[in-house]
């Protein structure tokens, strides 16, 4: 993993890493505790969930040759009332990912949700966020300059609970291309990614950007910004990775792009021919990261992401 965020090769094979990976019931045949269930728990029943949590996670990590592992994330916030999978509160976030880097010790790179850089509006703020974006433009920066310090605080406390690299979840594009304009792209949010990357790796972590969409347009800037990754690589929106890695030039990884709705549909053979393809075309000279497009939903049948490792076993050696 740190061979491939210098953009280098790996001594032994193409590493394996998931942003999200929600399928750890089915990989394990056990139970992993979180979100409303972890939360109607006592303090004592909560430490014990985590401390089963990590053993969990470190048991699927090793089953899957993953060589880096993510915290239970905060990206996604639960709204009352809905269900909170894959979540954990602020609080336990940071003690659980202690826990963690006991259990994987050196082994394995610690990977933190951190947040930090604007993104494109959700569907309850869109229209708001729109009207924002072309009237009130320096709102927006007000905004922006708040998510960078938010960030970088929970950077900060992810990397003091034992994270190696951190990454923000911010989608700048949609399947048709990147939702801001090239002027509203420099004023918003570039400036903030270069300064979330660059304060991020000052303090000892390595910097991911997750983003969906079609990136082809902005691959430039995204990879002179000083992040070292860009995670999804969305084949959904049309993003070729061969193409992509090509445009990156070594500049940063790729970390992706096994389609995720095929993991979910399949079959097996499907996903070995997929897995296999990206692998041949993409692992020579370093800069890649094997994994999903975006996340290892929960209806992933785990044959499906069996038969994905099956391919990394066969054609992810050097």
């Amino acid at each position: 993993m740190q061979a491939a965020l210098s953009g280098k090769q790996p001594d032994d094979a193409v590493p394996i890493w998931e942003l999200g990976f929600y399928c750890m019931d089915a990989a394990s045949g056990r139970h992993l505790v979180q979100g409303r269930e972890f939360e109607a728990l006592s303090p004592a029943g909560k430490e014990r969930a985590l401390e089963e949590n990590a053993d969990i996670v470190a048991a699927v990590a090793e089953k899957y040759d993953f060589a880096a592992v993510s915290v239970l994330s905060g990206y996604w916030e639960i709204a009352p009332g809905t269900p909170a999978y894959y979540w954990l509160p602020p609080d336990a976030r940071l003690r659980q990912a202690s826990i963690l880097r006991k259990r994987i010790g050196g082994k394995r790179m610690l990977v933190g949700s951190s947040g930090g850089v604007m993104a494109m509006p959700g569907a309850g703020e869109y229209e708001e966020f729109c009207v924002t974006l072309l009237e009130e433009p320096e709102r927006l920066e007000e905004r922006a300059e708040r998510t960078l310090a938010q960030g970088l605080e929970a950077a900060a406390q992810l990397r003091d609970a034992g994270c190696d690299a951190v990454y923000t979840a911010s989608d700048m594009a949609d399947n048709r291309g990147p939702f801001f304009r090239p002027e509203q792209m420099r004023r918003l949010i570039l400036p903030y990614l270069a300064k979330w990357a660059r304060a991020v790796k000052g303090m000892g972590l390595h910097a991911i950007l997750h983003t969906d969409g079609n990136l082809h347009p902005i691959m430039d800037e995204l990879c002179d910004s000083g992040i070292e990754a860009i995670q999804a690589i969305d084949p959904v929106a049309g993003m070729d990775i061969v193409e992509a890695k090509s445009q990156a030039r070594g500049r940063v990884a790729l970390a992706g792009n096994i389609d995720c709705g095929l993991l979910v549909r399949g079959p097996e053979e499907a996903v070995y021919a997929e897995t296999r393809r990206i692998l041949e075309a993409c692992k020579q000279g370093g800069g890649f990261i094997l994994g999903a497009s975006n996340t290892i939903y929960q209806e992933t049948p785990i044959r499906h992401y069996d038969a994905m490792h099956r391919a990394w076993r066969d054609f992810g050696g050097y």
